[in-house]
């Protein structure tokens, strides 16, 4: 098994990025790196009028969108993307079949290949591939996430098998079919003429400990991988692919692996889908290195994101890599939280190519960080189409952690302490101890403010009863403002009712999931089928 790293970055901590998972993660930590080094930073909504001038592909969910400026100039980013990259970069890394005939023309190595659309029949498509020859792969045009990939295809029956599948169950007509290359599949961000980082993705798997079956293993494996902050949105999903997958290697979900036995649940290596990210960046020949830098070049205005490749297993390193896809928005999370490896700083690349005279300040970028949600929430109410991140303190800050005894768990107390810390333009937050002590920490960059904020802790005689007070230095991250939080024991209280909500929901989901396929199954929607169809018509015709 891959042993699970925890030596994340210290300034893109678990606590940190704590509130950005799934795909807001791209985003914040871009715009944190932005926003640690002096840049003004806003965050917007779909319609803002820059947005929609700039992006053809964008979704409307707040959190993705968002701007960067110093004194001289502003840049706009959709997720990873910024405003450099160009609306047709975007179009073409979109279309697998326009990547391929880009990178073909610039001298970029692809696989042998040719798409398909819809009007092309399945004997079409298998008369190409045994012209090329087999084993070959097939793909949707425009298709993400792994969705529809078929790999390594060995005869014509069962590429017709997979067309059927594809082009008819997962609607997917439009398709290409192109060479099987054998080898690892990789992922290589590249900001300008430079891989910054490069990762080998893994195949959803597990390593038999001689006890476990492959059930139990997965679950043990997604326990790890929760306590990665990319992986914990990505667990291994026991469906019915990974089941035919399993069946066709001889497994099932009760076989019990030898100790050491790898047992690989998929051959899609899609972290999304469950696969394990690896760095692998010093590994990597210099020859796949340009390769991928290479490829970004060929498309107009596509400055920088993500090259995925496979090295050919045969072949000497100038003539193994094989570029398979382009992505200008790409997700970061594996390259940051490698499950094995030393993670790379993406965002740091791509600020400095945006804002190149930043690259030199001195910044602690672990010292701050911003309430993520509480910067959402008036664009996910709709009560504003942009919001304006508070300044990260630049200089140098102090801390101090201040536990209070007494009677001190009064709300109306800590409300005042929170107008002492803002007088004393300090942050921090107070927050009540099981014990009835309330611990609060406060920072600043004046060591002063920091220090006589003890005597803010014993202005308010009414409304609290203080006993003791100790004095710790703090030095763990600070949020920027001053929260009031809730204490332990209502935080364990909350995400359980949360966890307990979910359930009842995804039950709830399941149920309805199984009355639709009963419906849909029911004889009396097969019966009104011809009914249906021509009223279709009569409204085409209308």
């Amino acid at each position: 098994m891959v042993e699970n790293n925890t030596e994340w970055l210290p300034h893109l901590s678990s606590e940190i990025i704590s509130e950005a998972h799934g795909n807001l993660l791209d985003a914040y930590a871009v715009a944190l790196e932005g926003w640690r080094r002096g840049l003004t930073l806003r965050w917007h909504v779909k319609n803002s009028e820059k947005f929609s001038e700039m992006y053809t592909w964008y979704v409307d969910n707040p959190g993705q969108l968002f701007s960067l400026s110093s004194k001289d100039r502003t840049h706009y980013f959709f997720r990873t993307r910024g405003d450099k990259v160009s609306n047709e970069a975007v179009v073409i890394g979109k279309d697998k079949e326009k990547t391929k005939q880009t990178l073909k023309e610039a001298g970029v190595p692809v696989p042998d290949g040719r798409q398909f659309t819809e009007e092309a029949t399945d004997d079409t498509i298998i008369e190409y591939a045994n012209e090329i020859g087999y084993p070959v792969v097939l793909k949707p045009t425009d298709g993400s996430f792994g969705r529809g990939v078929i790999s390594n295809i060995t005869s014509a029956g069962e590429l017709g098998y997979s067309l059927t599948y594809v082009r008819s169950e997962l609607n997917y007509p439009d398709v290409i079919i192109e060479s099987y290359i054998p080898g690892k599949e990789y992922r290589l961000y590249v900001v300008g003429d430079k891989v910054v980082g490069a990762m080998n993705r893994i195949p959803p798997n597990v390593t038999g400990d001689g006890v476990n079956s492959i059930e139990s293993l997965i679950e043990l494996k997604n326990k790890e991988r929760e306590l990665n902050p990319r992986l914990v949105s990505c667990p291994i999903n026991v469906n019915e692919d990974v089941i035919e997958y399993m069946g066709r290697k001889g497994y099932s979900l009760a076989t019990v692996p030898e100790p050491g036995e790898q047992v690989f649940l998929s051959d899609k290596s899609n972290i999304s889908l469950g696969g394990d990210p690896v760095d692998v960046i010093d590994e990597l020949p210099n020859e796949i290195k340009d390769t991928a830098v290479n490829a970004i070049k060929a498309v107009p205005r596509l400055f920088h994101g993500a090259v995925d490749l496979i090295i050919h297993i045969d072949k000497p390193a100038s003539e193994a890599g094989f570029v398979i896809e382009l992505n200008p928005t790409a997700q970061l999370g594996g390259l940051l939280y490698p499950i094995k490896g030393e993670p790379r700083d993406i965002p740091a690349a791509i600020i400095d190519y945006y804002f190149p005279e930043t690259v030199a300040l001195k910044v602690n970028k672990k010292q701050t960080y911003f309430d993520f949600q509480d910067v959402l929430e008036p664009l996910q109410s709709r009560d504003a189409n942009t919001t304006t991140v508070t300044p990260s303190p630049m200089e140098k800050l102090h801390a101090k952690k201040y536990t209070v005894s007494g009677e001190v768990q009064d709300i109306g107390y800590h409300r005042g302490l929170r107008k002492q810390a803002f007088e004393r333009e300090l942050h921090g937050f107070v927050m009540n101890m099981e014990n009835g002590d309330i611990e609060v920490v406060v920072a600043g960059t004046d060591p002063e403010m920091v220090d006589d904020f003890r005597n803010g802790l014993l202005e308010d005689e009414e409304r609290s009863h203080i006993m003791e007070i100790q004095v710790q230095d703090y030095e763990e991250p600070i949020k920027v403002g001053f929260e009031i939080k809730a204490d332990l024991k209502t935080q364990r209280e909350e995400i359980k009712q949360f966890k307990q909500e979910f359930e009842v929901t995804e039950l709830a989901m399941k149920r309805a999931e199984v009355q639709r396929r009963k419906f849909y199954g029911s004889l009396s929607w097969r019966a009104t089928k011809p009914i249906r169809l021509a009223g279709a018509l009569l409204k085409k015709f209308k």
